[in-house]
């Protein structure tokens, strides 16, 4: 069956779905699909469990977002490189061993952050060195696993699978900050990291008991040893692919404007009080969104013009950050700030709509993931597809950076508010014109899947 008979059958299929909420066959259809999915999601709840803590880690120790911030700019070149060499590798070995060695390094940072924490060290540098080790240890296996994904399924699965996976991403963000607030706050940083060392094991379990991912036939390439060649190559596929590239430029103007989590210590410790709590309960929001779009998702999937939909989703994620902005500027202008860490204090009225804007955008940004990534599983090639993956969890996990960077360094020239007001205005403008200069993203169309 040629993959434009796929494609209608893909759609065909999602079409015939009544019920509105998430289709779990991709569960049942594949046990190893299942392993894989329930282990990193449990391993992804430790990991922001560690990363909500490393940012209030060094917030307690500096008192500065722009140090916080700093996490992201140390990280950002070592993330770029390994995602697209890490692609490349993952095309060219088993992806399972490529995926359990990359893990292996995660898991090791992170019980050097336990380490450091029980040791009470102070020197930030050495948070700094750990999550770049972290960081990319994470990118090479986050792109190997996606890549693993459409091997294991078939193509009329692979828009529920992104669902479940929006699912999974939504538990990671919710549970992980909100505990790790909790955390923090009775046991301290290195109980909290200490968590994580364990969680991280689940991640091990539903790797180890994949079948082998090798290279198929014909699709191995060069050697090793012309790894750049092989990065190059995936690089230069994306000349002829405005649809994939299109979809990488809308989330990178989404999340380097509209990405301000950076400030969620200093929202919680200076503008709505309640310290550490409140940093996580901002972050859960935001997640909690993006899980109650996944539940409701079984129509969403059926949806046939995807560009369209993703230009939309990131408008509206753009909207509710602007809304969030304007939160905090009301607060802080109208003199009703709160320089309380004790979460009875906080600013109850103004954590509550923040919330709700956080919210909306978490499950906004994860419509427009749930798309993004069918279109890039549907259009390119297998031999391909673990650079494209390297490519495209460089611009999730880069992207967030580069939009710490830049919230957290526009905060400390301006005020905390000034950020989301003005990137969300931003986003909204930037989205609509260019998705508008490329016709072909605009009307991508599922059941003729073209990259």
């Amino acid at each position: 069956m040629g993959e434009g008979s796929q494609a209608r059958e893909r759609v065909s299929g999602q079409r015939s779905r009544r019920s509105h909420l998430v289709d779990i066959s991709p569960l049942r259809h594949s046990p190893a699909f299942a392993r894989l999915w329930a282990g990193n999601t449990l391993a992804g709840i430790g990991a922001q469990v560690t990363a909500t803590a490393v940012a209030l880690h060094i917030y307690d120790l500096t008192a500065s977002t722009f140090m916080v911030s700093l996490v992201a700019w140390f990280a950002l070149g070592p993330v770029i490189a390994s995602g697209l060499y890490g692609g490349a590798v993952a095309d060219r070995f088993d992806r399972r061993t490529v995926a359990l060695l990359s893990s292996l390094a995660g898991w090791a940072s992170t019980a050097g952050l336990a380490v450091i924490a029980w040791a009470d060290v102070t020197a930030v540098w050495a948070f700094y060195v750990i999550t770049t080790v972290n960081a990319v240890a994470a990118t090479i296996a986050s792109a190997t696993r996606q890549a693993i994904t459409p091997r294991l399924l078939p193509l009329s699965l692979l828009p529920k699978a992104a669902a479940l996976m929006g699912i999974s991403m939504g538990l990671m963000v919710t549970v992980g900050p909100g505990l790790a607030g909790v955390l923090v706050a009775r046991v301290g940083y290195a109980w909290t990291y200490t968590v994580d060392v364990v969680l991280f094991l689940a991640g091990f379990l539903g790797l180890w008991t994949l079948p082998r991912i090798r290279p198929q036939l014909g699709d191995a390439g060069a050697p090793v040893v012309g790894g750049l060649r092989s990065v190059v190559e995936g690089l230069a596929h994306l000349r002829g692919a405005p649809n994939v590239r299109m979809s990488f430029v809308v989330d990178i103007i989404a999340m380097t404007f509209g990405h301000p989590m950076v400030l969620f210590p200093a929202v919680g410790a200076v503008v709505i009080g309640g310290g550490s709590v409140t940093a996580g309960l901002l972050l859960a929001a935001f997640a909690t969104g993006g899980i109650l779009s996944s539940l409701g998702s079984g129509r969403v999937t059926g949806i046939r013009w995807q560009g369209r939909a993703i230009r939309n989703a990131i408008v509206v994620f753009g909207l509710a950050i602007l809304g969030f902005g304007l939160v905090l500027a009301v607060v802080m202008l109208g003199g009703h700030s709160v320089s309380s860490r004790d979460f009875a204090d906080v600013n109850r009225p103004a954590l509550a709509v923040a919330l709700v804007c956080l919210a909306v955008a978490g499950g906004a940004d994860n419509v427009s993931a749930i798309f993004r990534q069918t279109i890039l599983q549907a259009a390119v090639p297998d031999r391909l597809r673990g650079r494209m993956q390297g490519i495209f969890t460089v611009v999730v996990t880069g992207g967030p950076r580069l939009g710490q960077m830049v919230a957290g360094s526009l905060a400390t020239l301006t005020v905390i508010w000034v950020p989301p007001v003005v990137g969300g205005f931003l986003v909204v403008v930037l989205v609509i014109l260019a998705v508008a200069r490329v016709p072909s993203f605009r009307d991508y169309d599922a059941l003729d899947p073209q990259p």
